[in-house]
C-alpha cells in the first residue's frame, strides 16, 4: 500500500512538502497518548529476542532512527511510535541557522537513494532542549551536535561543547557530527590532529553522558583507523558508521538526469548507494576495536537482510533514514519481526550475542 501511496503520490510532490505533510499526520498521532498508545500496539515487538544493552541503556530493538530525519527534536515521539527502538535529533548548533541556498534535497528513485545538501538548518540547541525536556513520553533519544556555518574551524571545539552542554541534560547519548559534507570545511574536524581538541572540549563541559562520534565514508581506511584508536584512547563510547557520501560513482542515475532537476554541484548521497561502503567501514572498525566500542551503522540500510548483516559484521545498533522514505512506516515493524525470527532460529537467547558473530575464530573482516 505505501508503495502505491509513494508512486502516486508522495514522490510527485516536492521532497520537503512531503517530509512536511508525513510528520504532520504523525504528530496528531503521537502528540495525544490515547493515539499514540495505539499506534504503539501496532507498531511495537516487546520481545527479549531484539533488546539490547548498550551504552547503559536498554533498547527495545536495535533499529533506530538516524540524525537527519527529526533535526529540531520535534517529531522523535512520532518515530518511536513507529517501532523504531531509538531515535537520534540534530544536528543541533548552538545558535540558530537557516538552511544552505535552494535546493536541499532531492529524490534519486532509481538508486533507492536521497541527495541532500541541507547545512544543519535548525532552531539551535536550547530550542531543542526546551522540547526534549517538555516531553511526556521519552523514548530513548540521542542529540547529534555540530557547529554553526559560520564558525572558523579553529572555534569549533567551543561550538561543540557548547550545544553539548546545553541538551546533554535531556540527551541519552550524543553525538560528534564532524563527518557531514553540507557544512563547508567540516570534514577537516575528521583528522586527529582537530578531533582531539574537539573531544576533549566537549568532554570538559559534560561528562558521563555516553559520548560518540559520527564519521564519513569517504574517509580513507587508514584515517578509519586513525580515528578508531583515538576513539579508544580518548574513551569514547562509540563510533557511529558512516554519513552521507560526496561520491557519484556508485549512482545507476545518469548525471543529466541528475543535471536536470537543477541539483548544483555538492551535497551528500543517502540510500542504497552507501550500503557497501558503509559495510566496509564497518567491518573495519570492528577488526580494530571489537567490543570496546559500541559501533553504529548507519547507510543503505533497506531491509531486514540489511540490518541483520550489520549485526553479524559488529554493529550493536544499526540506524535508518533513507530506508524509512522508500519503505513506509509499516517497515519498522517488520523488520523487528524478522529479526525476532531469525534470532530465534538461530537458537540464541537475544540478538545481541550475534553481534560481531562474522569475526569470530579470528576473521579479521577488514
Amino acid at each position: 500500500m505505501y508503495a502505491t501511496l509513494f508512486d502516486l503520490l508522495l514522490r510527485r510532490l516536492q521532497p520537503e512538502r512531503a517530509h512536511a505533510l508525513a510528520f504532520s499526520a504523525l504528530d496528531t498521532l503521537a502528540n495525544r497518548p490515547r493515539t499514540r498508545n495505539a499506534l504503539r500496539r501496532l507498531t511495537h515487538i516487546d520481545d527479549e529476542l531484539i533488546r539490547i544493552s548498550a551504552l547503559g541503556l536498554t533498547f527495545p530493538s536495535p533499529l533506530g532512527v538516524a540524525a537527519g530525519l527529526d533535526k529540531d527534536a520535534e517529531h522523535f515521539q512520532g518515530l518511536a511510535a513507529l517501532g523504531f527502538g531509538f531515535v537520534e535529533v540534530g544536528t543541533v548548533t548552538p545558535r540558530p541557522q537557516g538552511p544552505n541556498p535552494p535546493p536541499i534535497l532531492a529524490r534519486v528513485p532509481l538508486d533507492r537513494a536521497l541527495l541532500n545538501r541541507m547545512g544543519f538548518p535548525n532552531k539551535g540547541a536550547e530550542a531543542a532542549a526546551r522540547r526534549l525536556a517538555g516531553s511526556p513520553y521519552r523514548p530513548i533519544v540521542g542529540v547529534n551536535v555540530g557547529k554553526n556555518r559560520e564558525t572558523p574551524l579553529d572555534q569549533a571545539p567551543a561550538d561543540y561543547a557548547q550545544a553539548a552542554r546545553v541538551v546533554a541534560p535531556f540527551a541519552d547519548y550524543l553525538v560528534l557530527n564532524v563527518s557531514s559534507p553540507n557544512t563547508p570545511g567540516l570534514r577537516d574536524l575528521e583528522s586527529v590532529a582537530r578531533l582531539r581538541p574537539l573531544i576533549e572540549a566537549v568532554r570538559r563541559e559534560v561528562s558521563g553522558k555516553p559520548l560518540l562520534v559520527k564519521i564519513s565514508p569517504d574517509l580513507s581506511d587508514e584515517d578509519v583507523d586513525a580515528v578508531a584508536e583515538l576513539a579508544l584512547e580518548l574513551g569514547l563510547d562509540g563510533i557511529i558508521a558512516t554519513n552521507t557520501t560526496v561520491r557519484r560513482d556508485g549512482l545507476r542515475t545518469e548525471a543529466a538526469e541528475l543535471a536536470s532537476t537543477a541539483w548544483p554541484e555538492g551535497g551528500g548521497v543517502s540510500g542504497e548507494p552507501l550500503r557497501s561502503r558503509s559495510l566496509d567501514v564497518l567491518r573495519r572498525l570492528r577488526a580494530r576495536v571489537g567490543d570496546r566500542l559500541v559501533l553504529i551503522s548507519v547507510g543503505g540500510i533497506a531491509s531486514a537482510d540489511d540490518v541483520w548483516e550489520r549485526v553479524l559484521a559488529g554493529a550493536t545498533l544499526v540506524q535508518v533514514y533513507t530506508g524509512l522514505v522508500y519503505n513506509g512506516p509499516g517497515w519498522p515493524r517488520a523488520v523487528n519481526l524478522e529479526l525476532a525470527r531469525r534470532t530465534w532460529e538461530s537458537g540464541c537467547s537475544s540478538i545481541q550475542e550475534l553481534v560481531g558473530t562474522v569475526h569470530a575464530g579470528g576473521g579479521s573482516g577488514a
